[in-house]
């Protein structure tokens, strides 16, 4: 077993850990009553919230590994992006079901009369195919077609700030964060290519230096 295997191996049930303490962490707090008054609006504010932030580490995972050349980072990002589904699919049913019991009616109402979660229903939309692709099963029979659908993430990461930024309509300090972070994930993607070979053909040029003899 390789040394990036074996720290695959061993980091990745803490990563699994980490993703999971917010879901252990609304559960107590469910169960102690220290969900405040209104405990339908704080699931789905702390679902979103979590939800946003495990989108904007899945997308920070390409720009890290060309940052630090470290390539085993890509590994955890088929875990990061599961788990936002996972939120995302707890945020939303906490609104199918405890805020709107499942009236479909008025489900429909507010997806075309409210344009927060107009945004917010398409980001869900887009990451259902994402999940479902997600194994190697189906990166072999998409083949191109694959990272072609998964870009996707980058409008659902739009989509997300925009959901956030339309409903707080006051106080705009955290999603104008969130919106900042995605902003500069997505910048670092454009010009990458070509500045990532520059630098490989550096690299390439560079002499090798001999190791001091003791």
């Amino acid at each position: 077993m390789t040394r990036v295997e074996m720290r695959v191996r061993y980091v990745k049930p803490l990563v699994f850990m980490l993703c999971l303490m917010p879901f252990g962490l609304l559960i107590a707090r469910g169960a102690s009553g220290a969900l405040g008054p209104n405990p339908v609006e704080a699931i789905t504010h702390f679902t979103g919230d979590w939800t946003l932030r495990l989108l904007l580490a899945t997308l920070a995972v390409t720009p890290l590994r060309r940052l630090t050349g470290h390539v085993w980072l890509v590994r955890y990002r088929r875990m990061l992006g599961l788990f936002t589904f996972f939120y995302a699919v707890l945020h939303f049913t906490t609104y199918l079901w405890l805020d709107r019991f499942f009236d479909l009616g008025a489900i429909a109402e507010d997806v075309l009369k409210r344009p927060y979660i107009t945004v917010g229903f398409a980001a869900f939309v887009l990451m259902v195919p994402l999940a479902i692709t997600s194994t190697q099963g189906w990166v072999r029979r998409l083949g191109r077609r694959w990272k072609t659908l998964h870009r996707a993430v980058y409008a659902i990461g739009v989509l997300g700030v925009l959901h956030y930024l339309w409903l707080v309509k006051a106080d705009l300090l955290e999603p104008a964060i969130y919106g900042v972070i995605l902003a500069v994930l997505l910048g670092l993607r454009v010009p990458w290519g070509d500045l990532s070979r520059r630098l490989a053909a550096r690299r390439r040029r560079r002499p090798r230096v001999a190791p001091e003899r003791r």
